[in-house]
Parts: C-alpha cells; sequence; structure tokens
C-alpha cells in the first residue's frame, strides 16, 4: 500500500526546502497559510514570509514587485481566490511583464468537499491557460509536487501550480525525473491511451488494470504540465493506440480534455472522449461521494475507454 499525502502538503515542505536552499525565495499568502502549508516556511524564515491578509489582488501585485526586485516569490491562497479575485492582477503585473511569480494554489476541484461549489474551483486551469506567458502545472501526487516546486529554482517565469486538499496516493518514487512541459508514460497500451492530470492520474492507473481483466490494453499518460502541453506525447499516444480519453478533477470545458483536443484535430484525429465536471459548479459533500456524483472515478474512465476504442473499431470496419 502505498503512502497518502496531499499535494498541499507536499507543497509546504518542498517550499521550505527551496527556501533553505534559495535565498531569493520568499512567500506570500493571503491570510490561510495553515490550509496552504506556507505556514511553515513562514516559521522559520518570518522574514521572508508576508502574510497579505484576505487581499489577493495585493498578494500578487506584491508578488511583483518581489519579482522585479530579484526575488522568487511564490504566491499562495485557494484556487478560486488566485485565479478569480486576482485575475486581472495577474493577467496585467505577471503575465504580461512575464515576471517570475509562482503562483501555487491549494484546494483547487471538488475534492474540497464539504466547503461546497463556492469554493471548488473546476475553471482555474482554463482561466490560467489562456493566459500568455503562463506556465500551467498539475502535480499528480506529493513526489510529483515537490519535484515541480523545486524545478522553479531553475524555471523563469510566470507559474501556476495547482494542488489539492485531499489525501492522494503516492504514484512516483524519488527517482522520477520532473520536467516542465513533458508528459510522463506511465504504461504503453494498444487499444486506447488515457491522459490525465492531477488526482485523476491514480484513477487513470486503476482503470487501466482493471480493463487489463478484460482483455484490454491501455496506456497511461501524466500530462502535468497543461501548458505548455507536451504535443508530442499526444500524438505519440493516438498514433499508437487510435483512441483517446482524459481526465481532470476540472471542467471538460478549457483544461486538460480542451488541450489534448486542440492537438489533435490539428494532428491526428482519433475518437477521444473527456471525463471531467460536466460544465457545472460544485456541490457540498465528501470528496469521494462527489467523484462519484460528478462522474470522476475508475469506472467513469473505464466506460469512456470501453467507447472510443468501440468507436475505432467501428471506424476501422467502415
Amino acid at each position: 500500500m502505498s503512502t497518502k499525502i496531499a499535494t498541499r502538503e507536499a507543497y509546504g515542505k518542498a517550499l521550505l526546502e527551496l527556501g533553505r536552499k534559495n535565498q531569493k525565495v520568499v512567500a506570500l499568502d493571503a491570510d490561510l497559510s495553515g490550509s496552504t502549508k506556507t505556514k511553515v516556511f513562514g516559521r522559520e524564515f518570518p522574514e521572508r514570509f508576508f502574510n497579505m491578509g484576505i487581499a489577493e489582488q495585493n498578494l500578487m501585485g506584491t508578488a511583483s514587485g518581489l519579482a522585479l526586485g530579484g526575488k522568487i516569490p511564490f504566491a499562495s491562497t485557494f484556487a478560486v481566490f488566485a485565479t478569480g479575485r486576482a485575475w486581472e492582477q495577474i493577467r496585467q503585473s505577471v503575465c504580461y511583464p512575464k515576471l517570475n511569480v509562482k503562483v501555487v494554489a491549494s484546494h483547487a476541484g471538488i475534492t474540497v468537499g464539504e466547503d461546497g461549489g463556492s469554493h471548488q474551483s473546476v475553471e482555474d486551469i482554463a482561466i490560467m491557460r489562456a493566459l500568455p506567458n503562463m506556465t500551467v502545472i498539475v502535480p499528480s501526487d506529493g513526489v510529483e509536487t515537490t519535484k515541480a516546486v523545486m524545478a522553479m529554482d531553475e524555471f523563469v517565469g510566470p507559474t501556476y501550480i495547482r494542488v489539492g486538499r485531499s489525501k492522494v496516493e503516492t504514484i512516483y518514487d524519488d527517482s522520477y525525473d520532473f520536467r516542465v512541459g513533458k508528459a510522463s508514460v506511465l504504461a504503453v497500451g494498444t487499444d486506447a491511451t488515457i491522459i490525465a492530470c492531477g488526482i485523476m492520474v491514480q484513477m487513470a492507473l486503476a482503470a487501466a488494470s482493471e480493463l487489463s481483466g478484460e482483455g484490454m490494453s491501455v496506456g497511461v499518460v501524466n500530462m502535468s504540465t497543461i501548458k505548455p502541453i507536451d504535443k508530442e506525447a499526444v500524438v505519440q499516444a493516438a498514433r499508437s493506440t487510435g483512441a483517446i480519453v482524459t481526465a481532470e478533477e476540472h471542467s471538460i470545458i478549457g483544461g486538460l480534455g480542451s488541450a489534448v483536443a486542440e492537438v489533435l484535430v490539428e494532428e491526428c484525429p482519433v475518437p477521444m472522449k473527456r471525463i471531467g465536471v460536466a460544465d457545472t459548479f460544485g456541490g457540498s459533500g465528501k470528496p469521494d461521494d462527489l467523484l462519484k456524483h460528478y462522474g470522476l472515478t475508475s469506472e467513469d474512465i473505464k466506460a469512456a475507454v470501453r467507447e472510443v476504442a468501440a468507436r475505432k473499431k467501428a471506424a476501422v470496419s467502415v
């Protein structure tokens, strides 16, 4: 049984490690450091930690100023606030001048749970992906989160990293080589490929394993960098299996599914199905119950794989 850790927990630990390594790293929060886990950085480096209060626009504006001063600012709050309340500041003060600001937003997706639809951001990837100069990363587990945060020491430019509240299975070990803009192929198949991000990667692996018992060969690709998307990996998966399913804890509009579809329609059109939140807001409930309610389980992925595989077969027989 693999260990479980929330990606927000891994972020807090990685930020502290990076802060010890590089004195240019500073952290900013919007009065949520206990939830975003930046408090561990603040305790050790109080002179490099700034609690901006419930003022997300100021959070991003101050982060931009610190970046202009040569610092590497990590600005954190809940995803719904970072991408909603502070969108204009991120656009005008971070992305437009292409500043080295790292926005790490927690409590993303429906697994926020009982906080309900007002706090469950299911559109944040789409909002950030639309901004020029913005890099968008959605880690799948604690190890990948740590690797992504540590990679920010050398990666320069506006970056949005999405982390979650709930604990997730650990997929990778410390040997994993995370690279911005590169997908991680976890399984190779012949019948279809599941391209997933975030917590849905573990669902994809479970679905592929269970489908193998039905005689299906299903590949799994972890597309942790949504932008810039790894076009080569998408096209390779489409050409090798001829059918694609995407899975994300986000709206099917504008996120991973849209990014993959954009590549496929231009480069290699194949049958495709998107698993995600179907153009609706979230609701209050237990994370597992919400995943089931909104169709974000391994069973839903399996049904989608069977569908695209059947469509592929039907197209060939015509």
